[in-house]
């Protein structure tokens, strides 16, 4: 890895910045930057959304497909063959920043996805899906320069990570004269003239028209297979999923102005990305990692929200009330519990909240939290791998599950059930699962819902519950 040079410590600017307005606002004079992103966390800000990291122009791209890598640093490309994960391992080596400031826990570093496609670097797999998105892996840029946004205090910061080997980082000044700040803070004039600030979405709505690589009774007929793995004892439970596709004519941000509207989510995001868009309403964490502190968020169990207070308490009761939801969520949680006790010291890894009912704007899920502390031996990249992908959206046992999932889906996951997140330069990672995520390629727009199938599941059913699932999204396309 010749083209990183040596090990670099660097050193770290913070500085708060004179501005009121929210993220959607400050985002909308950055998101058309080469490669802008915007981790948007406005739910929940006492516990899962406290924080929004937003910012463009990276100084090190990493892209792969299957072995084929490449790496951009500034106007040079580089051409590797190997793992992704050994090249985002020596790359978090290189790029380090210690510091005692904890105003933010992200302040520069990657970010990204992982497919769900690099389980094929994790596990020996079977490959006989059709990838025919012909997606990147693994996708990551890394930024120097970037604006955090503190949802409790409502204050905003500037973080500048200096390497010691790049000239033409974004000044503080040039930043400030992008977010059309003045002396007294931002100008509200250029935000209100903005054309691109909001849409119009009308009350007219026009029906959209889905594709999905399953009929419905194909679907079905997946399910009944899968039971009959689970009545010959291969699997408890495993994942399947349905993938929709649909042509947009709104850009991709202006889509997911509307699905925040509609889905805000804690672990949501905006990729800007050169040659595809990922728009993302995730509730679910992945990995979380402070210092040693690591945290896993599995979700197990759906129900649609009512038209009414009396139908959300009938849902919400019947949810709690489940069996069968509370099965499959020990299930994974059984299967969490293991993967981090793979890294995590012994006796560390327990299980802090369990079967929580948490309510979204148009779900209810129940979450369990899976909390362990890593061992010294171990780095963040080794904790990703030894638990990618999630479990909640595999099945137990995992590898197996997996096998099923490329039997009996018919195209490749790629992005969905994936990951989306930060990897720090300071070792903190936040990472969410995948879900709830549609990519837009050209005018193309695809996204994917799915279930766990169980011994006592019902086809009909489960097929409901991956439309209740993609209730929200279905509704950001119409206008």
């Amino acid at each position: 890895m010749n083209f990183l040079g040596s090990n670099k410590i660097g050193k770290i600017e913070i500085d708060e910045l004179p501005i009121t307005f929210s993220p959607e606002n400050i985002f909308e004079r950055i998101q058309r930057e080469p490669f802008s992103f915007f981790l948007d966390s406005g739910t929940d800000k006492d516990k899962l959304g406290r924080y929004s990291f937003m910012g463009y122009r990276p100084f090190l791209i990493l892209r792969s497909k299957g072995e084929e890598i490449v790496i951009i640093k500034g106007k040079e490309s580089y051409h590797k063959t190997g793992n992704p994960f050994m090249i985002l391992d020596e790359i978090s080596k290189t790029y380090k920043i210690k510091t005692d400031l904890t105003l933010l826990p992200f302040f520069g570093g990657g970010v990204g996805y992982l497919s769900y496609d690099l389980c094929h670097f994790v596990e020996k797999l079977p490959r006989s899906v059709d990838d025919d998105l012909n997606l990147p892996d693994c996708y990551f840029c890394f930024y120097d320069t970037l604006l955090g946004y503190d949802h409790q205090k409502e204050k905003w910061y500037l973080c500048r990570s200096d390497f010691g080997e790049r000239n033409d980082r974004p000044t503080k000044e040039s930043i400030i004269e992008l977010l059309g700040q003045n002396e007294y803070g931002l100008s509200r004039e250029r935000a209100d003239n903005d054309s691109s600030q909001s849409i119009s979405f009308g009350k007219n709505k026009q029906a959209i028209k889905l594709k999905s690589n399953f009929s419905k009774k194909d679907y079905l007929r997946a399910i009944n297979k899968a039971k009959q793995y689970i009545y010959a004892g291969d699997i408890y439970q495993v994942n399947l999923s349905q993938r929709f596709h649909t042509k947009i004519n709104v850009t991709p941000y202006q889509l997911y102005k509307k699905l925040r509207k509609i889905n805000p989510a804690p672990f949501a995001c905006y990729l800007n990305f050169q040659d595809l868009a990922i728009v993302s309403s995730s509730p679910e964490r992945f990995l979380k990692v402070v210092g040693d502190k690591v945290q896993t968020r599995p979700i197990k169990g759906t129900r649609p929200r009512g038209k009414n207070k009396i139908d959300d308490k009938k849902f919400r009761e019947e949810l709690l009330a489940s069996e069968k939801d509370h099965a499959e969520l020990n299930m994974i949680v059984d299967l969490e519990r293991n993967d981090l006790g793979r890294v995590c010291d012994y006796g560390t890894v327990e299980v802090t909240e369990h079967a929580t009912l948490e309510t979204y704007a148009t779900v209810f899920h129940l979450v369990s939290t899976i909390e362990g502390r890593l061992l010294s031996k171990y780095n963040n990249i080794d904790l990703i791998r030894a638990c990618f992908p999630g479990g909640s959206i595999t099945g137990a046992p995992k590898i197996r599950s997996m096998e099923i999932i490329d039997e009996l889906e018919p195209t490749a996951r790629n992005i969905y059930t994936g990951s989306v997140g930060y990897l720090g330069f300071n070792d903190n990672i936040d990472l969410n699962i995948a879900i709830r995520t549609i990519v837009v390629k050209d005018d193309d727009a695809y996204f994917q819902v799915g279930g766990g199938i169980v011994a006592d599941s019902h086809p009909e059913e489960e097929y409901k519950e991956t439309l209740d699932k993609a209730r929200a999204l279905i509704e950001s396309f119409n206008s």
